[in-house]
Formats: C-alpha cells, structure tokens, sequence
C-alpha cells in the first residue's frame, strides 16, 4: 500500500469523536494464527490487490479489495484506515462502512461499528441488492451472502454483543426479510432465536426456528444449522458438547460453542454456559464472531 493512502486513510482517524479514537488507540489485537499455507496465500492476495490499486487508484472496488486483504492477516486497524479512506473518496458507496463496521467489531468497537452499518442501511435503502463476493471462498466458490443481509446481520451483531437486544433483533428481523438461500436463513435465525431467548420471547424465539425445514442445502453454515436443529429439539445439547470437546481452536467449533453455551445461560444452567464461554476464550480464535461474544458474556459476568 502506498505510503500516502497509508497518511490519509490515518489522518481521517482524527476527525473521529474521541471516543472512537480512544477505542482504535487503545483496543487490543490478536493476530490470527496462520498455517503457512495461509500466510503465502494471504500475502500474495494482498500483493495483488496494493498492485491493482495502484494501477486504479481513484476505482471503489480495487480499494474495497486492498481493505479487505489488508484485514485477513491481522492489520485490522490498517484496514480501518483504509475503508475511512473509501468513504471520504466514495462517500455514497455503502459497501466502505459495511466493511469498516466489520472491522470495527473485530476490534471490539461496537459503537463505532453501529455507527456504520447504520449510516450503509440508510445507504442502500429502497435500492436493489447485490451478491457480495467473498474473499476467502468456500468449497463449492459460491457466495452466500448479499450486501444488505450482510450489512443488517452485523448490525445486528453488533447491537447483540452490547446487550441491546431489542435493536439486534430489529436487525435480524430486516436479515431475515433479505435472506435469499438456506446458509443465510440458518445463520439469521440462530442469531435472531438467541436475541429472543434473551428478551424472554420463548414462544417467539421458537416460532422463529419452526419453519426452517429439513435437507436444506448448505454450503458453510452447518454448525449454525446443527444450532436450529437443537432449538428445534432434534439435537441434544449433550450430544453437541461431546462434539465440541476441547477443542476450540478451529471457527466452527467456537460458532458451535457460544450457540451451546447461550443454550445453557438461558435454560437456568449458568455456571455449565460460563464454563462453555471460558473454553471458548482460551482457544485462538481471536476474531471470530463467536469469540468476542463469549468474551462480552464473561466480561458481563
């Protein structure tokens, strides 16, 4: 990346309520362990994208890629830098907060993060939707997600890990109008049957799960599913904690394990739920979704 976007996109920081300053200052971050595999591969995209925006430095998409290949191996305050950049270029471009308010909940900005994914809902409202391609693609290389359902489902996270739940289950309700394929739905209705279940709508919160139906295709949200399936009753929690083991230094078994663990806080079983947290936390997955929303239960505790 060029040593100028570097100023810019840093300088814009500055221009931040102090809060947001204070949280980007003072937030602490975890690098991702990387297999060196990973590493090579995730070096040489991001070689590919500084040399893309180099060559179109005033194009929206070579800048979204260089944030977002910039974040996969770490540098998520860099890549903060970059999408604040992305903004004061493209201002209207909703997809420059979407990214920069994912970022933000990485490092535990929730606020900030709100800010964002708020200021892109009021972009793209009234507006058709559109696939958003992935940049760590999946087994079969089909995105399942859309720039509006991402942007309400992380709204939704974020408003969720701060304990505000009646607007997390705004967010996940308008997630869920906007849900086009089963990987979406599943992971929508897990996140909307928890925030519900913390707002004691237990009619609701099952209401919510009943119509997902069996032999779903899904293409990368099969612990989610396994997570339906138990609000459903046709999985016990024993049976997904033997699963889930001891191990939770892999995505999908911290996905699985705070699931099971929000299973347990509101079912009475408060100690067995803080327990699943802990195991959660003392794994590596820094950043994943699943982490940080053990680590606010315990940090509520």
């Amino acid at each position: 990346m060029t040593k100028s976007l570097i100023a810019a996109g840093f300088l814009l920081f500055f221009n931040f309520p102090l809060i947001a300053q204070n949280c980007l200052e003072n937030s602490k971050i975890v690098p991702p362990v990387l297999s060196e595999n990973a590493r090579k591969t995730y070096e040489t995209k991001l070689a590919e994208a500084r040399n893309d925006f180099e060559k179109k430095p005033n194009d929206a998409d070579a800048l979204i890629w260089l944030g977002r290949r910039t974040a996969y191996p770490g540098n998520y305050r860099e890549a903060i830098g970059i999408f604040t950049t992305g903004i004061e270029k493209f201002p209207k471009d909703a997809r420059f907060y979407r990214h920069r308010g994912h970022r933000f909940i990485t490092i535990r900005c929730f606020d900030e993060a709100i800010s964002d994914f708020s200021a892109a809902a009021k972009l793209v409202k009234g507006k058709p939707d559109e696939v958003e391609p992935d940049g760590l693609p999946n087994e079969r290389n089909i995105p399942t997600s859309t720039l509006q359902t991402n942007i309400f489902y992380h709204l939704g996270l974020a408003y969720y890990l701060k304990g505000d739940f009646k607007n997390a289950l705004k967010a996940y309700r308008n997630c869920e109008r906007l849900a086009r394929n089963a990987d979406m739905l599943v992971a929508t209705k897990h996140w909307l049957y928890m925030t519900l279940r913390r707002m004691n709508k237990t009619k609701e919160a099952a209401a919510a799960v009943a119509e997902v139906r069996d032999g779903l295709d899904i293409i990368e949200s099969g612990d989610y599913e396994k997570l339906v399936r138990l609000y459903q009753g046709k999985l016990k929690a024993e049976d997904l904690l033997s699963e889930l083991g001891a191990d939770t230094n892999n995505l999908g078994n911290v996905s699985l394990g705070y699931g099971l663990g929000n299973w347990y806080f509101y079912n009475g079983e408060k100690e067995k739920a803080a327990e699943v947290f802990r195991r959660i936390t003392g794994g590596n997955q820094w950043a994943s979704f699943g982490f940080i929303a053990a680590e606010a239960e315990l940090n509520r505790r």
